[in-house]
């Protein structure tokens, strides 16, 4: 049987002993670190925490802390307070910073695809531009478009234009796909789906690495930059827990206990959701939401609520997009007052949110699955190069797709007003078919492009390109709503506008915000964090409501379609030993349904095996996590985990008959006296101090609720004190996702720890 996931550790093998590895890295005969287990030496990447233990070894030095005497007791646990302040609050003006360079490169390098600035090559073209264009419509004369300048033809000046564009695209992704590939391969993606497994008590220490933070937030402005259908927010989560992770190695008491770990981790991923979206109070409301960490103690939110605050200060005294607001989308509607008949359309929006995001979904687990099952998966780099030169030559000939997301939701959120420019002709008039055409055309150029790219070899976010999709389709259907309010002011559904159709009456704007609203729920089925996002996001505070009832109704819509979230998929898709926060519900199966039997399971017996059939068993099974141990009457005496059987056998080279040990029996319990002293060895240092035990009876909901709360990795079940069966949580993560047919799809081809 194999308990759960994660890399092999055939490296601490017996057979596997290499003397020159010995000698680089001082190593015991069994292949073991001669030194204590240094920063994530104590866990393998790919098993998972043993959060029992890790409590009590952080109760324990806390204890000690406390009892010392004298002005040592006194200052010791204020130093250790302070350490813990120190990590958070210097993520979270580390986070705020690096967001806004992020912005500031982003801009820079997307605008260099259009043009550049006369009076300074490294301005972008608000920095050019600032202050120049007083009238509406007026062209500022410093930024000059690459065709300007040389050629006189209309045509050259368009394809010289259309062909730097291109051109820079690729450039950009294919960039961040190479640094990607070549240097940190974990910097891929949006890094959510493993932040939520690392919180939850996976062990991926290679995901928090310096050179991962490096390449993620270089590559991350590249693969913006390029046009490629994604977004900055979710990854700018995964940037945030490096930096955490960074700062925790300089003090003892984080790198040696991982529970302290992952509460300044889940406090990071709050930062990184503050700055991502400029919303504060969003970024803690999504780790209560999305992060169970959050859920579990309220110091923990308390810390997320500090490094948040703190990250938008650091974001907001930078102001990176020369506003002086943390706003990023700043809803301008002419009047805060809306009417009962808009529910129509905004419930609408949260159906077409909820469909679309639920294919959405589909379509992106149908790309990964090709992706990974064909040549594809083998080419990368020239996969990000095909997907950004095909996504800038479609998104040049439509006009709303052409300029960068943030930009067009940007616009797409404001209502028309004369003293300002006209985007792209978008409050005219005489074009309103036209408009709606090109927003509806432009959404669903966007689905199959974003649905391609999350998954490629890029940093890459997921809730940017949604929020485009939902504006697009927020705003058509608006103007449709206006269109129709024209055509027949005084209609009885219109009764409580006003009956001249010249004066405004429905915000065009405010749809794209229900509508970027219900798509997001549909693709995340985020809620209550979602909604204070947004209204922090656009200022749009007095329309709160309406927001509520978009997302309410998306998330039923998509629920009824599927019942996981893109970020709950791809933990599924990968096989993460995650456990969804879901109330599970048992049609009356017990605990011995779930559980594999003891006549399945490798055991070890106590007085009967030898330590040479118990290293032969450790390198035989070397994929496995530890081992259950029984007596000569079946009776269950404990667990003993792999890595601790291996420093017991370790230890005896220490004996005075060491040549002679590998033939003694190994002994765990009191019951030793059964086995003469001269032929048994004393192994009870590596059977595991907390374990639970159950009767194989008790209701199946009751064993998945208690790995849910107490995020062990087994239980046992016994029945008059002999061993009957076990589950991992790997077993229930299995229960849990069997509901989704592509599980385990784009698993590594790893060997199984708990």
């Amino acid at each position: 049987m194999s308990f759960g996931i994660g890399q092999s550790s055939s490296s601490l093998g017996v057979n596997g002993y290499d003397h020159h590895e010995a000698q680089q890295y001082e190593l015991t005969e069994y292949g073991l670190l001669s030194k204590p287990p240094q920063y994530g030496d104590k866990y393998p990447d790919g098993s998972s925490i043993d959060w029992l233990h890790e409590e009590a070894v952080e109760r324990e030095r806390s204890y000690a802390l406390q009892s010392e005497v004298g002005i040592r007791g006194a200052l010791l646990p204020a130093l250790d307070s302070v350490r813990m302040w120190i990590v958070v609050i210097a993520t979270g003006v580390a986070i705020g910073l690096v967001g806004a360079w992020l912005d500031l490169l982003v801009k820079w390098l997307g605008d260099i695809r259009e043009g550049w600035c006369e009076h300074g090559f490294f301005h972008n073209s608000v920095s050019c531009c600032a202050g120049l264009a007083t009238t509406v419509g007026e062209r500022c004369e410093f930024w000059m478009r690459w065709g300007d300048p040389s050629i006189q033809s209309m045509l050259g000046r368009s394809l010289l234009q259309a062909f730097i564009y291109v051109a820079l695209a690729v450039i950009f992704g294919g960039s961040s796909a190479l640094l990607v590939t070549r240097y940190a391969p974990y910097a891929f993606h949006t890094g959510i789906p493993e932040i939520k497994a690392i919180l939850s008590g996976y062990v991926f220490d290679a995901f928090l690495t310096p050179r991962t933070l490096l390449i993620k937030a270089l590559g991350l402005a590249l693969s913006v930059a390029s046009g490629l259908s994604l977004g900055k927010e979710g990854p700018l989560v995964h940037v945030s827990c490096c930096l955490a992770s960074l700062f925790s190695r300089m003090f003892t008491q984080f790198r040696r206990n991982e529970a302290s770990k992952r509460r300044l981790l889940a406090a990071a991923a709050a930062a990184g959701v503050s700055v991502a979206f400029g919303s504060p109070l969003g970024g803690v409301l999504f780790g209560l939401e999305e992060l169970d960490t959050f859920a579990n103690e309220t110091d923990v939110m308390w810390k997320g609520f500090v490094a948040s605050a703190v990250a938008a200060v650091a974001l907001q005294w930078v102001n990176p997009f020369g506003t002086a607001k943390l706003v990023l989308f700043q809803v301008t509607a002419f009047s805060d007052q809306w009417r009962g008949f808009e529910l129509i359309p905004w419930i609408g929006l949260g159906i077409i949110g909820g469909v679309l995001g639920s294919y959405l979904i589909r379509l992106n687990v149908e790309i990964a699955i090709y992706r990974r099952q064909s040549v594809v998966g083998d080419w990368p780099v020239l996969e990000v190069v095909g997907a950004s030169a095909i996504t800038a030559t479609l998104s040049y000939l439509v006009v709303f797709a052409r300029v960068p997301t943030s930009e067009l939701v940007a616009n797409l959120f404001q209502d028309c007003d004369p003293k300002k420019p006209d985007y792209h002709g978008l409050c005219n008039p005489s074009a309103m078919k036209e408009n709606i055409f090109l927003l509806i055309l432009t959404a669903f150029i966007k689905i199959p492009l974003t649905a391609w790219t999350f998954g490629m070899s890029v940093p890459a976010g997921m809730f940017l390109p949604t929020i485009g999709i939902g504006a697009c389709l927020g705003r058509a259907v608006g103007l449709i709503t206006q269109s129709l309010y024209r055509a027949y002011p005084k209609a009885w559904i219109f009764y409580s506008c006003p009956p001249d159709p010249s004066i405004r009456c429905i915000s065009p704007g405010f749809y794209a915000v229900i509508g970027a609203a219900g798509m997001l729920g549909g693709v995340t089925r985020m809620t209550i964090s979602l909604v204070v996002i947004l209204f922090e996001l656009t200022g749009a505070l007095s329309h709160v409501l309406p927001i509520m009832v978009c997302v309410m109704t998306s998330k039923w819509v998509g629920d009824a379609l599927g019942k996981d979230g893109i970020y709950s998929v791809w933990i599924a898709m990968k096989r993460y030993p995650w456990l969804p926060p879901v109330d599970y519900r048992d049609n009356g199966e017990t605990g011995a349904h779930l559980m594999t039997p003891v006549h399945r399971l490798i055991l070890i017996r106590e007085g009967q095996t030898t330590v040479k059939e118990l290293t032969k068993m450790l390198d035989e099974h070397n994929s496995f996590h530890g081992f259950p141990v029984i007596d000569s009457h079946q009776e269950f005496i404990g667990y003993a985990t792999r890595d601790s059987l291996l420093r017991a056998i370790d230890g005896t080279r220490f004996s005075d008959d060491y040549e002679n040990v590998h033939g003694k029996k190994c002994t765990f319990s009191k019951n030793f006296m059964r086995v003469p002293a001269r032929e048994r060895v004393d192994m009870s240092s590596a059977l595991e101090q907390t374990l639970i035990q159950l009767r194989k009876e008790v209701p199946q909901e009751l064993v998945v609720t208690m790995f849910q709360k107490l995020n062990t990795r087994q239980i046992f079940f016994t029945n008059a004190g002999k061993l009957t069966g076990m589950v991992t949580k790997r077993d229930v993560v299995t229960l849990l996702t069997s509901h989704f047919p592509h599980a385990g799809t784009l698993a590594k081809p790893l060997p199984h720890h708990t």
